[in-house]
């Protein structure tokens, strides 16, 4: 593993795939793969590189293309679905379009994982009014657009909820008051408000802080 992170992190290593030292990590598709005992951290990575382009298929290619987004980017927007969508991965679609929506009028993200990811603080369990004032890419409450990195490995699932996404007018969401995993969407900021003051009241009332 520390030969595979060293060679990831060689800048000459990963231009030769396409790559940059934090776009690499798209390369990557979780899957069950199998290797002989003895493979080299090189001959793995270009196992990988094979598993990527049988992945992305001219289809696939096309699709990203109709959303003028790169592969990476694809990856990227991805790894912020399939974090904001752990449980269900029916609703990734959904989820999927409200972003596309926000990148095509210029709004910000403002993804929640996102913001824990730029922070490094993985036991945060709300994310307050505080924590949005770190000065990080990750940041989407502050920066535009996507972040420079995934943030998690997209599977596969995730990568095609991107390409295939839902088509709709949402904005605006929040995780359901019934801690179903699920989430209320919203087309406009009041009506999310108001999803949004139901979630923060069972929070509280569960002690979540």
């Amino acid at each position: 593993s520390l030969e595979v992170l060293n060679l990831i992190n060689n800048p000459e290593f990963v231009a030769k795939y396409g790559f940059n030292q934090t776009t690499i990590l798209t390369l990557f598709l979780p899957n069950t793969y199998q290797f002989n005992w003895a493979t080299t951290a090189e001959e793995a990575i270009k196992r990988m590189a094979k598993e990527y382009k049988k992945f992305w298929t001219a289809e696939r290619k096309t699709k990203a293309k109709k959303l003028n987004l790169s592969q990476s980017e694809v990856a990227i927007l991805a790894s912020i679905v399939q974090a904001e969508q752990t449980v269900h991965a029916d609703e990734r679609p959904k989820v999927a379009g409200l972003y596309i929506n926000r990148l095509r009028i210029g709004m910000l993200l403002q993804s929640d994982p996102t913001l824990v990811y730029g922070l490094g603080d993985f036991t945060i369990r709300r994310v307050l009014n505080k924590h949005k004032d770190v000065n990080s890419r990750y940041n989407t409450y502050k920066y535009k657009g996507l972040p420079p990195g995934p943030i998690n490995l997209p599977n596969i699932k995730s990568l095609d909820a991107v390409l295939n996404y839902e088509s709709h007018n949402y904005l605006y969401m929040c995780a359901k008051e019934d801690f179903t995993g699920y989430h209320n969407f919203a087309k406009n900021y009041n009506q999310h408000l108001i999803y949004a003051s139901k979630y923060q009241r069972e929070l509280n009332k569960r002690r979540i802080y």
